[in-house]
């Protein structure tokens, strides 16, 4: 059965979709102490493994917007989910080091982006401009969704299982995902927008890198994920860390610090509902420069308390994570509304490039600074630092005329 696209029904089997394919983006994280003591890896290393994910992605989001806008939304959603579930499960079978891990999660992010950029074309193309902000919103909170079922999933796994058990559960996920995507966009079209009489698929590129709009856009968005994708990398960690420090064995403390990070993923889902309203009713650049200020606060603060009683700390961190998603939505609209339809895609494609490119350093540097200094709040604040010109292009594209609601 399916729904009239952009209706209710058709929006929250895409969130369905996405939710389940999303599973896997933090599925590493959730092991990261555990495989980082099984192959006697150093912190860097350890930050390596998920950039190497991250790298994968972001060449992954870069070719599926060409497709995207040569093939259409809708046919490169369904025909890259094939890859994006076969890939988890080489992983979970052959992975068996630093090495090995490295290349496998690089693989499975080559072949993850396939149910983001073209969900996004998808939501551009059927929901109208009034309530695309939300529906933005919705999408991106159902990727928070997913990724507190994944670390829910495996801390009940680690129960009575391994690190390797605990990932085969979550690896079926993205499978699910593609059996919901097939069903949900049945009656939807497949949609390839016209483009102006000789103009090749490449003329979009620099189209995209010459619109200063869509630029600032992107800039501000690469700074939003230097500091989001590293928090989401090492967050199950910090809270392992607490753990330990307050008196919990290892194997206990990095169970019950990946029900804690789930715990935060659900705050997310409130941030980017939060947030995509906030950009329909109050402005595109007003919702991104309230919550990235605030998101910058929280970075430069929480590591520097890590000896907060845990609730206390769990709450600061569920607010990092409210804070840090919240206008992550908002910068796919204002992209959206930058550029015309016809290369939206293309610029998605760059967008993921510089911005996911963001996210394969920021871990690592975390990793680096933490190895170096023995302090957390010194490797949290790289997060601040990295994330500081992202208010600064805000402000100029809201001189600029781009604070518009909806159009």
């Amino acid at each position: 059965m399916t729904s009239r696209p952009g209706s209710g029904g058709w929006l929250a089997l895409m969130c369905a979709s996405r939710a389940l394919a999303a599973t896997w983006f933090v599925a590493y994280s959730a092991v990261l102490p555990l495989t980082q003591a099984a192959w006697n890896l150093t912190a860097r290393e350890a930050g390596l493994i998920q950039s190497a994910f991250h790298l994968g992605y972001l060449v992954s989001l870069f070719l599926v917007g060409f497709a995207a806008d040569h093939w259409g939304a809708k046919r490169t959603m369904i025909v890259t989910g094939v890859a994006a579930w076969a890939t988890p499960f080489a992983f979970v079978l052959l992975a068996h080091g630093f090495g090995s891990a490295f290349w496998l999660h690089a693989l499975t992010g080559l072949c993850a982006g396939g149910s983001y950029t073209p969900a996004l074309a998808l939501i551009n193309d059927n929901v109208a401009p009034e309530r695309r902000g939300r529906a933005m919103g919705y999408l991106i909170a159902s990727s928070s969704a997913g990724y507190a079922l994944a670390l829910g999933a495996a801390a009940a796994a680690l129960r009575f299982t391994d690190w390797r058990g605990a990932l085969a559960v979550v690896a079926a996920m993205p499978l699910l995902a593609w059996l919901v995507a097939l069903a949900q966009l049945r009656g939807t079209r497949n949609v390839v927008h016209p483009r102006p009489a000789g103009e090749g698929a490449l003329a979009a590129l620099p189209a995209v890198i010459g619109n200063r709009r869509g630029m600032l856009s992107i800039l501000a968005y690469t700074c939003h994920n230097w500091e989001l994708l590293g928090l989401w990398a090492w967050m199950p960690a910090f809270l392992t860390a607490a753990l330990v420090a307050h008196g919990e064995p290892s194997r206990a403390a990095a169970s019950l610090a990946l029900a804690f990070s789930a715990f935060t993923y659900v705050a997310n889902i409130g941030g980017s509902i939060l947030g995509g309203q906030m950009a329909d009713r109050w402005g595109r650049t007003q919702t991104v420069l309230t919550w990235s200020l605030a998101s910058l606060a929280l970075s430069f603060a929480i590591g520097w308390l890590i000896a907060l009683p845990i609730a206390l700390l769990v709450a600061l961190a569920c607010l990092c994570n409210f804070t840090g998603i919240a206008d992550s939505s908002t910068h796919s609209t204002m992209l959206a509304e930058s550029v015309p339809a016809h290369y939206l895609g293309v610029a998605y494609s760059v967008r993921s490039a510089v911005g996911f490119g963001a996210g394969v350093v920021s871990p690592a540097v975390f990793g680096w600074a933490l190895d170096a200094s023995g302090h957390w709040g010194i490797a949290w604040a790289t997060l601040g630092l990295g994330a500081l010109l992202g208010p600064l292009a805000t402000l100029k594209l809201r001189k600029g005329g781009q604070n518009n609601i909806s159009r």
